[in-house]
């Protein structure tokens, strides 16, 4: 696909996106708009019964679930994107590595770069599962692997991250080559073809099910009733303040953990070098902010709480891949409006070209999880999700 025509569908996307997200954002919308909107309700109705039918081959045996003999923790949304479930699985897999486990995360690998058909036909061993990480050492970048596969591998080390569609098959290489006991299986609450043994599922709590619709209306990636087949819930983005979004997710499902946490910023790194700031850094600052990702008003907001003042924003479709002139651009655009740097999220950094010199200094933002209620820490979280009797598989 053409770069332009890239440019083209991720501007659609970003204007959609704006109407889908929330209840009532669609309204005073100009007629195109509403004649669209109501195609993607059609489209929207027959993905609905879509969802449906698949479980339900599920549920009565027509599609197989494969067990691969050892425990699999499923960590997904019932929604599309900007849950934070990357610093999640994260944080999951660091302290299942420290209780002594071998650890693997499985991952589609999300707009990493495809082999053409005749390259896969041509060659077999391109249809093998590509290795992030063995654990030991980075055998992929982001553009092979993925952003948050590589992400993760580069933060997690002694955890394996394996990348592909079919994640049976990469389960099996992570038990078979690399003697893993325990595979955390990222963005799985859909993917039924592997077993799970546990479900934990994320829940926005500033937008926990968007407009109540399917895609490509709404942001639901399956009806929300289906939050039963979850054992544990994590509530993020909290301020610890959730009851709303407690008693609606308890009258869906009554014996899910619930645990509240959120997304707590680090510090501020540069992405071309070590160089690492204190938050406090930010504080009267005048910055530029760059970002790709589902829902960048949280990651302006954390600038913004810091005391920095913005001079302008960038906002690409999630998981854009940035060439070296836009990264260019921004800068010199940051320069001139007298920004003291051009701040990302880390997510984003992983996919910025690297360049030698740059007029402003660029950092990312590193974030972590801290809980809030539900359990005292994650330690215990991981302990209550290790030792927790799987239940018996929920369906629609």
């Amino acid at each position: 696909m053409g770069k332009r025509t890239s440019s083209r569908l991720e501007k659609i996307e970003r204007s959609l996106v704006k109407v889908i997200q929330e209840p009532g954002a669609d309204e005073n919308q100009p007629g195109s708009m509403r004649f669209l909107l109501g195609l993607l309700k059609g489209i929207s109705n027959v993905f609905t019964v879509i969802v449906r039918l698949r479980l339900w081959g599920y549920r009565i045996g027509i599609h197989r679930r494969y067990p691969l003999g050892c425990q699999v923790i499923s960590v997904g949304n019932i929604t599309a994107g900007g849950t934070g479930k990357t610093p999640v699985v994260e944080k999951l897999a660091r302290e299942l590595h420290k209780e002594g486990r071998k650890v693997a995360i499985l991952s589609r690998g999300y707009r990493k770069k495809e082999y053409t058909f005749w390259q896969r036909l041509l060659n077999r061993e391109l249809d093998k599962p590509r290795v992030v990480s063995d654990g030991k050492r980075m055998l992929l970048d982001s553009e092979m692997g993925g952003d948050e596969p590589y992400m993760l591998a580069s933060n997690l080390p002694g955890v394996v991250v394996i990348v592909d569609k079919n994640r049976v098959k990469a389960g099996r290489l992570a038990i078979d080559k690399f003697g893993c006991d325990i595979l955390v299986l990222d963005d799985g609450f859909q993917y039924q073809k592997l077993n799970h043994s546990l479900e934990v599922v994320l829940v926005d709590k500033t937008n926990p099910f968007g407009n109540g619709n399917l895609l490509p209306r709404g942001i639901l990636r399956e009806p929300v009733r289906n939050l039963k087949r979850a054992d544990f819930i994590f509530i993020t983005k909290s301020d610890g303040n959730s009851d709303a979004v407690r008693a609606k997710i308890r009258s869906l499902n009554s014996t899910a953990d619930i645990i509240e946490c959120n997304h707590s910023p680090r510090f501020l790194r540069n992405a071309f070098s070590d160089e690492q700031l204190p938050l406090t850094w930010m504080n009267g600052k005048k910055l530029a902010a760059l970002s790709g990702i589902a829902v960048p008003q949280g990651f302006e907001g954390f600038l913004k709480k810091f005391g920095a003042k913005l001079v302008f924003t960038e906002r690409y479709a999630d998981h854009h891949r940035y060439t070296a002139q836009e990264i260019l651009t921004a800068v010199n655009r940051a320069a001139d409006a007298g920004a003291d740097a051009l701040v990302t999220t880390e997510k984003d950094a992983v996919r910025l070209p690297r360049l030698q010199a740059t007029a402003v200094p660029v950092y990312y933002l590193r974030v972590d999880i801290e809980l809030l209620n539900g359990v005292e820490n994650f330690e215990e979280a991981v302990r209550l999700i290790c030792h927790k009797k799987p239940k018996g598989r929920k369906q629609e």
